[in-house]
């Protein structure tokens, strides 16, 4: 069975001429086929982007449904991240995650948890946007390693953790997801290319947008759409993976488990 998804910061459906164009966002995703998509950065109600709510204006763009998650509020103003599809779908969480008490100040982050079904077989999905700062990134990666998360009895592979991690391979962020989780774009035997970068989106170099596995998901393909209009439609390129679930029992994916253990989240 084939899953495509997408994770994509949309910084606000604001592209880099400046001009705020939701639809303009819409088209770029539609573009791809995804059936899952993983976004970040959006508005809703927000007087800066004219009021409108974000994550219900692509859904109905794309003809999908939609899960948001307000890692912000300011009174009626919201402002966080959200997962699309089609798919049969449920939402299991939709959090904060913590924040690092020493810088205050920091701008709230979150995660949204749903499980989809494709053909039969429930995939677990969560999407995160990180912090900037490597210590409050850290926490976060933790966090959604342990017991609330990925650590839950809930949570069983197959399973995908996607989003703006803010943090790059070289980082110790990275490296912790690492021990339990596999990047999509690492080398396996399905897929042995270089990785793709997505960030900034007119001269893509940095890799700070991420897809990573359990066991039981296999790469197919790998790309990040670099037309004119993706470059224009936001300062990230999104970036999307073709997948190939395995069939039940099937050990493919060569991430360790089910759950991670309580030790790995408190790295």
């Amino acid at each position: 069975m084939k899953l495509r998804l997408m994770t994509y910061n949309v910084h606000r459906c604001v592209g880099t001429d400046r001009k705020l164009d939701v639809e303009r966002v819409a088209e770029v995703i539609a573009a791809e086929n995804a059936d899952v998509v993983a976004l970040q950065e959006l508005d809703v109600r927000r007087a800066r982007t004219r009021g409108v709510d974000q994550a219900h204006r692509l859904a109905e763009l794309l003809k999908m449904r939609s899960h948001f998650h307000p890692a912000m509020t300011v009174e009626e103003e919201l402002y966080g991240d959200a997962i699309l599809t089609a798919l049969p779908e449920k939402k299991v969480k939709a959090d904060g995650l913590p924040l690092y008490p020493r810088i205050p100040g920091l701008e709230p982050r979150g995660a949204i948890w749903i499980t989809v079904d494709v053909g039969g077989t429930p995939v677990q999905i969560i999407n995160t946007h990180l912090g900037l700062v490597p210590q409050e990134q850290k926490r976060q990666a933790a966090a959604l390693l342990g017991e609330q998360w990925m650590a839950h009895e809930d949570w069983k592979a197959p399973g995908i953790l996607l989003g703006d991690f803010n943090a790059s391979p070289y980082s110790a962020t990275y490296r912790l997801l690492r021990t339990v989780l596999r990047d999509a774009q690492g080398r396996s035997a399905s897929w042995t290319r270089t990785p793709t970068a997505t960030f900034p989106s007119s001269f893509p170099f940095m890799r700070i947008d991420h897809v990573f596995l359990t066991k039981g998901l296999e790469t197919v393909a790998v790309r990040s759409p670099y037309g004119s209009l993706a470059r224009a439609a936001s300062d990230h390129l999104p970036l999307v993976v073709d997948l190939e679930i395995s069939p039940a029992g099937d050990p493919a994916g060569s991430a360790t488990g089910d759950r991670p253990s309580g030790g790995a989240a408190r790295a």
